[in-house]
């Protein structure tokens, strides 16, 4: 059957999507927009699961409603980075060939992709539709604490996991990530009066600021090792020794051993203080383990690429220092691709945009990824 996709319609969904505000901590917003996704699933014969959470938006697993065991696992996130209220002052826009808005690319295109590429092959006659499960998650952009569990529990059993972040600005996918964490220190000191009687305080700057030279002093690039102390809080007036400061810490890494070596030394760096009659608390661990690009994970390239090669696209893989769920799939062992959703670039900025040529084309991508996994093709060279 001879089926194509029809980019107005797609555009509308996504349009919706994007008008809809769905920051991680906006948990009323990224509802709406499941609640938006869900008549799409369940129009194609799946059944829904709503795990509910109190603080960030409800995770949705999606199952094929039939005997078979699901062997496909896609993993796509519902929320933002931007604020409730974005979406009112930059909506949704198309200039040139390109669409703008928050989220646009990051990723609710992707999921506009997804829905469109089940129903495609589900309209084709094709029934490896039914052979996908999804996930739809609410808190990927801080950390996936929440829906980490569900991710690693539905990974078992899968052959190949699909992760719908989107594609680089050059359409590459991605088939390796760096491994991330994130560290909080945060200093208790004295508080004293600096200009009357500075020797009764502790200040709780001096010795954070202590810490971070040594955290930064912990960077070795040329292995994959980043450390930054992106956010620093403190202090109440320029007059007092400050009583508190709060430091916040991005680390990335490029092998489990360095995930494991950072957080060891973190943890002896924090054990004991430079100024002395100063507390520390140290809280934070490596929440993403890395995405190392494996046998398993370049044999599931090469099928990405053989059928773009089919469609006429020339699909390239690249590694990226960014987080995000295949981090958890690929340490499951289970063969992991990501970067599938449509091009653009800019993402988390108020400069955000899709290629619109492009989500129609990573759809089908897609959707002949997927059947040809379930048919098991890619024994063909």
């Amino acid at each position: 059957m001879d089926v194509h996709l029809n980019e107005k319609e797609m555009l509308q969904l996504l349009e919706e999507l994007v008008n809809t505000d769905s920051g991680s901590l906006y948990k009323e917003g990224v509802d709406q927009v499941g609640q938006i996704l869900m008549p799409y699933f369940e129009q194609l014969g799946y059944k829904i699961e709503i795990i509910t959470e109190e603080k960030v938006g409800n995770h949705l697993i999606i199952r094929p409603d039939c005997d078979e065991e699901p062997m496909v696992l896609i993993v796509a996130h519902m929320d933002t980075v931007f604020e409730k209220g974005t979406a009112q002052k930059r909506p949704f826009m198309i200039k040139d060939r390109r669409a703008y808005g928050p989220g646009v690319i990051d990723m609710k295109a992707s999921l506009v992709s997804v829905i469109h590429a089940l129903t495609y092959l589900k309209e084709s006659g094709s029934t490896s539709y039914q052979r996908v499960q999804i996930i739809l998650n609410s808190d990927e952009e801080i950390g996936s604490q929440t829906s980490r569990p569900y991710i690693e529990k539905e990974s078992k059993g899968k052959s190949y996991a699909l992760v719908m972040e989107p594609a680089r600005r050059d359409g590459s996918v991605v088939t390796e990530r760096r491994g991330s964490g994130r560290f909080t220190i945060e200093v208790h000191g004295k508080a004293a009066h600096s200009g009357i009687e500075p020797e009764k305080g502790r200040s709780a700057i001096e010795e954070l600021a202590h810490k971070i030279v040594k955290l930064h002093e912990l960077n070795d690039h040329e292995h994959g090792i980043s450390v930054n102390v992106g956010i620093i809080e403190g202090g109440d007036a320029v007059n007092t020794i400050s009583a508190m400061a709060i430091g916040h810490i991005d680390v990335r890494v490029a092998t489990l051993e360095q995930a494991e070596e950072m957080e060891h030394k973190i943890e002896e760096m924090c054990a004991s203080s430079d100024v002395m009659g100063t507390e520390i608390e140290l809280t934070g661990d490596m929440s993403r383990p890395p995405m190392l690009k494996n046998k398993q994970i370049a044999e599931l390239f090469n099928i990405v690429k053989k059928v773009g090669s089919e469609l006429g696209m020339t699909i390239k893989d690249t590694k990226t220092g960014g987080g995000s769920d295949a981090s958890f799939t690929s340490a499951m062992g289970i063969p992991t691709i990501d970067g599938l959703g449509p091009i653009g670039g800019n993402a988390h900025s108020e400069k955000e945009y899709l290629e619109i040529n492009s989500l129609t084309e990573r759809t089908i991508l897609l959707a002949k990824v997927i059947e040809r996994l379930v048919k098991g093709k890619h024994t063909e060279q």
